[in-house]
């Protein structure tokens, strides 16, 4: 699954190469520019779209809005209606489902902190508190979640992990801003760090989360 900033859109990449356009649209409208997604054990598609691939050409191709504001969306599996699940972010940015997917995580990148959902079974959000503040030093990106429900986010220089209770537990300094990251490798213990002109490597003594359809629960 991916968010194609310059064509505003989130696509899925088939096995045979070949590319399913899974929304570029809501209500007739075209996206700002999808930035993160994440995908439930129902199928259910999650994304973020702020700005940034419209505000100039350096990370897609400028142009003026079409949608009032910048939210988080949802794509049903089934009818493949996309609709607004959160619409009181500025900047929403990086967002991750906790182990059990019954929390989703949030960052604001503009607004420098991550806010915490209840996903509900209709597929609707409730709660929408804030779980971590950066201040004027960190702001936050992507981010995923370890096996214990420890949130791990991309936040500048750095790499940070909180514990589920919202505790800073660790800061990870890197030579230049980071964007995103993920756990993979066979036994999910190696997190990569996508950063400004490099790809980060780090053996941990952690396991990241595994999706709930890969668990069998």
């Amino acid at each position: 699954m991916s968010c194609e900033q310059g064509p505003r859109r989130v696509t899925r990449t088939e096995h045979d190469g070949s590319v399913t356009v899974i929304a570029d649209r809501w209500q007739g409208k075209r996206f700002n520019s999808p930035n993160d997604v994440v995908v439930r054990s129902d199928g259910s598609i999650w994304f973020t779209d702020p700005p940034y691939g419209i505000l100039s050409d350096y990370e897609g191709v400028a142009a003026e809005p079409e949608i009032d504001g910048c939210h988080v969306y949802r794509a049903d599996p089934v009818t493949g209606e996309v609709r607004i699940v959160a619409d009181d972010f500025d900047r929403p940015n990086g967002l991750a489902f906790s182990p059990d997917e019954r929390l989703l995580y949030v960052a604001d990148t503009r607004r420098r902190h991550i806010r915490v959902f209840e996903v509900r079974d209709d597929g609707t959000l409730g709660g929408g508190k804030e779980f971590a503040a950066g201040g004027e030093q960190d702001s936050y990106d992507g981010m995923r979640l370890d096996n214990k429900g420890r949130v791990w986010t991309a936040a500048g220089k750095a790499v940070l992990c909180y514990d589920p209770d919202g505790t800073l537990l660790g800061r990870l300094k890197l030579p230049e801003p980071a964007a995103n990251l993920v756990f993979g490798g066979l036994k999910r213990n190696h997190l990569f760090i996508a950063a400004a002109t490099s790809l980060y490597s780090l053996l941990t003594n952690v396991t990241g989360a595994r999706p709930v359809w890969a668990t069998g629960r």
